[in-house]
């Protein structure tokens, strides 16, 4: 039986425990900031927020060169292993390009699949796709469960600054939003690979009154899993948490996201990834 392994890039937010556990491979994205490029594999929790909050400039972001993806795969398939690579959304980065050129230069079976989304609703895919190679299970298997798990997934973030996507271009793909108005709270929801506002307002409250209402429309349906990721302080992350803890089973995992999202975001920013069974 040919064995199958899995890939993905460090915008997925995953515990290290489940990379390890699981034989995921990750490959790192990168960020400059001031001129000095950091790769994701080497920064330390709180430490590219702390590096953000002194550079002089925005951080840039780039994605694995297509050389880096071109070796991981050769090497991986070594012994004769398939590769099913689960990336962020082509709309936030052009990884996913990388790794089908990558793919072609590597020569070897690789199958690349766009996860639509980023941080741990990627992670949501990764990880069931892992399990189930390691129980064995098809490439053709392994890919329409990962394509439902996708269909079933959502993904909200707030960010309590705009700054930093009016400065990285990516406000104009944030419909409906006024880039003068950098001091409001959002809340956006990441659908087909675009966010859309969902709630604007000032102060916490904006997104407290939204958790509440968040909270009602999920005690109505079949939560599998939660996950909660952050930018910056974990404290409102924490309270979502205990918001949301009993409508499911399993602990909710409440992580720091990753440079190249927090690049985009800003500090204080949060998301809620759910999973619906």
């Amino acid at each position: 039986m040919t064995k199958i392994k899995i890939v993905t890039d460090s915008s997925t937010t995953i515990e290290p425990s489940l990379v390890e556990e699981l034989g995921i491979t990750i490959v790192p994205l990168s960020v400059m900031i001031d001129g000095v490029v950091y790769s994701d594999a080497d920064l330390t929790e709180g430490q590219f927020l702390q590096l953000m909050r002194e550079a002089k400039n925005l951080p840039k972001t780039s994605q694995p060169p297509v050389g880096l993806f071109a070796e991981v795969f050769s090497e991986l398939a070594k012994d004769g292993s398939q590769i099913i690579a689960i990336l962020l959304s082509h709309a936030l980065s052009g990884t996913i390009e990388a790794a089908r050129q990558g793919a072609t230069l590597s020569g070897v079976d690789v199958t690349v699949l766009d996860s639509t989304f980023t941080d741990q609703a990627a992670k949501f895919q990764v990880v069931e796709a892992a399990r189930l190679a390691q129980a064995g299970a098809s490439k053709e298997e392994i890919i329409a469960a990962v394509e439902a798990v996708r269909a079933k997934t959502e993904l909200f973030i707030g960010v309590s600054t705009l700054e930093n996507l009016v400065k990285g271009g990516r406000i104009g793909r944030v419909q409906g939003l006024l880039s003068s108005l950098l001091n409001i709270r959002v809340i956006m929801e990441m659908k087909d690979h675009h966010l859309t506002p969902v709630v604007k307002g000032r102060g916490m409250k904006t997104f407290k009154k939204w958790l509440v209402e968040y909270k009602q429309k999920l005690a109505n349906q079949p939560v599998a899993e939660i996950g909660i990721s952050y930018s910056g302080s974990a404290t409102f992350a924490q309270e979502i948490k205990q918001e949301l803890q009993s409508l499911v089973s399993q602990d909710i995992s409440v992580l720091e996201t990753g440079s190249i999202i927090q690049t985009h975001t800003g500090e204080d920013a949060w998301a809620i990834l759910t999973r619906y069974e």
